[in-house]
């Protein structure tokens, strides 16, 4: 009887990630901002999940990655926030905070080499959308979101 409700609770942590990607990933592409009424509860329940249930990585490599996207996210942001706004002071970042804590909590989810492979993926999947819709601002948050799914795949079956 345990394992049915443990199993039940992690199905329904699960599903309710899912739905928080779908809701992030609409928002991205309709608004282009992440809200962070979204963001924390997918951060909530990362940290539940890698705590107490199973998964391909513990709590403390997804406390490090999560530090780790923050840190390089924000950076990142920093520098072309800084070399686009000397070129043209009105333009807005390419990248935004939504993005930046949506690195941080994929970091959490998949650990800093899952990471990696996250952003990877993104890009590829990012840069392909972009050419094909002839667009120069892309929504990051679903291709992000895509490709975690496939680094989570890849680190439970590959690696």
């Amino acid at each position: 009887m345990f394992l049915y409700i443990f199993w039940t609770f992690f199905t329904i942590l699960m599903l309710l990630a899912l739905y928080l990607c779908y809701k992030i990933s609409v928002a991205d592409m309709r608004r282009r901002i992440i809200p962070d009424g979204y963001l924390f509860p997918l951060m909530i329940i990362g940290m539940i999940i890698l705590s107490f249930f199973p998964w391909p990585i513990g709590i403390q490599i997804g406390v490090i990655g999560m530090a780790f996207g923050y840190i390089m996210a924000a950076i990142i942001g920093l520098v072309f926030d800084k070399i686009i706004t000397h070129r043209d002071p009105t333009a807005t970042a390419p990248i935004g905070m939504g993005d930046i804590k949506l690195i941080a909590v994929g970091g959490l989810w998949c650990g800093p080499t899952g990471l990696a492979i996250t952003l990877v993926f993104a890009c590829i999947f990012g840069a392909a959308w972009a050419y094909r819709k002839k667009q120069k601002f892309i929504p990051f948050a679903p291709f992000f979101i895509i490709g975690g799914i496939l680094s989570l795949i890849i680190i439970a079956f590959l690696i």
